[in-house]
């Protein structure tokens, strides 16, 4: 909105023929979209076991990487945000688990009016250390954006 509210006249739809204020509203629908349906993100909320800290003293690059917890064996969210105009490739990041992590929702996104670089839907892990876990990803972090992932449940095989 350009003008402050005013009852005596519509929203400014308008608005939302330009692709980067309609990428904004693609992007609050999907973030309420990826809250809602992983309960990591809202289960724990005021308690101490949902949230973890992975790496939030990287000063110089200025990102910040958290877990988010939910009750039992729900897979956590991994949430990784960089405060820089930078992109960061090759970012090595530790993670409780092996496995695939999904990149749940990656605000760089095109459909967001961004400029479309990270993970291409997810990452395997690997059995190197880092942040205080046996394994890690390897991810692009795009610059003043936020990823979300979460581990890919183990698909069982038919036989």
């Amino acid at each position: 909105q350009h003008a402050e509210w005013n009852h005596d006249s519509s929203l400014d739809w308008h608005l939302l023929d330009d692709p980067q204020h309609a990428g904004v509203q693609n992007l609050i629908r999907d973030l309420n979209t990826v809250y809602k349906s992983n309960k990591a993100l809202h289960e724990l909320d005021c308690k101490p076991d949902g949230f973890e800290w992975v790496d939030g003293g990287s000063e110089e690059e200025s990102i910040f990487v958290w877990l988010r917890h939910a009750k039992g064996r729900t897979p956590p969210v991994l949430v990784v945000s960089n405060f820089t105009p930078v992109e960061r490739s090759g970012r090595r990041i530790g993670v409780p688990k092996a496995g695939t992590w999904q990149e749940l929702l990656n605000t760089d996104s095109a459909h967001y009016s961004g400029g479309n670089r990270g993970n291409l839907g997810g990452v395997e892990s690997t059995a190197q250390a880092a942040n205080g876990f046996d394994n890690s990803i390897t991810i692009t972090v795009p610059p003043l954006s936020t990823l979300f992932f979460t581990l890919e449940p183990m698909r069982e095989t038919k036989r």
